[in-house]
């Protein structure tokens, strides 16, 4: 069996892998992207309900989010295609002391890198979100240039033009079988229909990278999550922000929800405790929970008709949030995974500073951004607006 040579191997055509593809190509670096789906996208990419947001409380997360936040809405300018972009904003309301404290205590840092957010009144918060519940609302946080995209749509869009670049290769319906290495150096993959040989393979597996961890000997601690999403039909447009309720209730924590440019609401719910595990059959549990949330904080929904529900999973972390950068133990193994439900609003960001450590043209800001997502990190806490 013939051995076909790239500069870069790229596990996954996700909402990081395909990203991290178009930059590379764009660097003139001959790059493959091999994904076991028969598209790009059809992993867990799909299951995202489409908000971008730089609405962060880390720094490397704020950096990131604001490039993607860039590539991603002036991407129909650039390039052409219509990939849904709607600028709505993030609202996080306040109805309790312990929330303004959180959100408030976010704001310097958040403003230090450059975020455009403010704490705002109640008034406002009503103007930006007709029919939010008044009674007992106290303000909140709101970033006008966060909004949401589709998915697919942009996920396309990168494969598109990352082909475009006639230096990225894409190999659908293949399964990785090992990554070859040669005194703790890589020098490629085996798949189970072919062999290729690159001195860089990119972890982008997502919820999977621990398993492909395993065929170079190394642990990588991300852990499947199980999260459920859902779409109503279609209503006249009311509101246009991501509407993000930070109180916790029994079985669940956040739950956020927006309606998109074709007018559906769309809606998820974060799970406490976590449920870990690659199940992803939709429960009976996940409508009703949300629901009761969605409707008391915004009562004129509860007639709208949801159409369909899913269920997705997270590449979680211990402290949720990403791991990139080199792995210290493979010469040439580096990852971009662990997104913790984010890979959509923050892959094109890491997919040009995964570019540019490939290519040793690291700025400062993506060191900052490379030593927060360290493998090696201590793990010691949560990010705030995980």
């Amino acid at each position: 069996m013939m051995t076909k040579a790239y500069d870069a191997i790229v596990v996954g055509a996700g909402s990081a892998g395909v990203p991290t593809a178009l930059a590379l190509g764009q660097k003139g670096v001959k790059t493959l992207v091999i994904d076991s789906h028969p598209s790009p996208g059809q992993g867990q990419n799909k299951h995202a309900i489409g908000g971008i947001r730089a609405t962060h409380s880390d720094p490397g997360k704020i950096i990131v989010g604001m490039r993607s936040l860039k590539i991603l809405s002036t991407w129909q300018e650039t390039h052409g295609d219509d990939i849904e972009w709607l600028r709505g904003g993030y609202l996080f309301p306040v109805y309790r002391d312990k929330e303004e404290a959180i959100l408030k205590g976010f704001l310097p840092v958040q403003k230090q890198y450059g975020l455009k957010i403010d704490y705002v009144d109640a008034d406002k918060i009503v103007e930006i979100v007709p029919g939010i519940t008044r009674q007992g609302l106290m303000g909140g946080t709101f970033s006008p240039d966060d909004g949401s995209a589709s998915p697919l749509l942009a996920n396309n869009a990168f494969y598109r033009h990352a082909l475009g670049t006639k230096k990225v290769d894409f190999h659908f319906k293949e399964q990785v079988t090992g990554i070859t290495t040669d005194n703790a150096k890589v020098t490629g993959v085996t798949t189970d229909s072919a062999t290729y040989s690159a001195p860089v393979v990119i972890d982008a597996a997502g919820p999977f990278s621990r398993d492909l961890g395993k065929f170079a000997g190394v642990d990588i601690p991300v852990f499947p999550d199980c999260h459920e999403g859902a779409i109503t039909e279609p209503v006249a447009s009311f509101f246009e922000a991501m509407v993000v309720d930070l109180r916790p209730a029994p079985g669940s924590k956040n739950y956020y929800f927006y309606q998109s440019r074709h007018g559906q609401i769309v809606f998820c719910i974060t799970p406490d405790p976590s449920i870990l595990g690659t199940d992803t059959r939709e429960t009976s549990v996940f409508l009703p929970q949300v629901a009761k949330r969605m409707v008391e904080l915004m009562p004129r929904l509860k007639n709208i008709r949801v159409r369909r529900v899913w269920r997705g999973l997270y590449p979680m972390t211990p402290d949720g949030s990403p791991l990139a950068g080199w792995n210290q133990e493979i010469e040439g193994l580096a990852h971009v995974t662990g997104m913790c439900g984010q890979g959509f609003m923050l892959g094109p960001g890491m997919g040009e500073i995964m570019a540019r450590l490939i290519t040793d043209e690291l700025t400062d800001n993506d060191a900052l951004v490379l030593d927060e997502f360290s493998l090696y990190r201590e793990f010691g806490g949560t990010e705030g607006l995980q």
